[in-house]
């Protein structure tokens, strides 16, 4: 899947949908025009553009979510990891913490996530 960045209005459309989903596309018109102020043209517009995108499906006037909120978060974290850091995670470590200090508490929670989803190699 090519990367993943959503317009502010996409993200306004998607949040909306996460909340509500599965809905009639009918209602989602109308919760947008309550909400947004939006005419149906340009929810159908952008809804459209999500389902693209492969977010969420429009199909018999329901509207279901392909990605969850956390899913398209995790994929736009990696493809700017791969983007900005050559796919490294440790360099993107480095950056992100720069030249501040991690808490004894923070290091322990990312060692915790380290272990937990470390590759198991042959030896264990």
């Amino acid at each position: 899947m090519a990367e993943l960045r959503l317009t502010e209005a996409e993200s306004r459309l998607a949040e909306i949908v996460w909340a509500n989903a599965p809905v009639p596309s009918p209602e989602l018109v109308e919760i947008c025009r309550r909400e947004l102020d939006w005419a149906k043209s340009t929810t159908y517009t952008i809804l459209k553009k999500l389902c693209d995108k492969g977010v969420f499906r429009n199909q018999s006037a329901l509207v279901t979510a392909l990605m969850s909120k956390d899913d398209l978060a995790a994929k736009q974290c990696r493809d700017f990891i791969d983007d900005s850091f050559e796919g490294s995670l440790p360099k993107f470590i480095a950056a992100f913490v720069g030249t501040s200090r991690l808490s004894d508490r923070q290091a322990e929670e990312i060692r915790s996530m380290i272990e937990k989803y470390k590759e198991q190699t042959n030896d264990e």
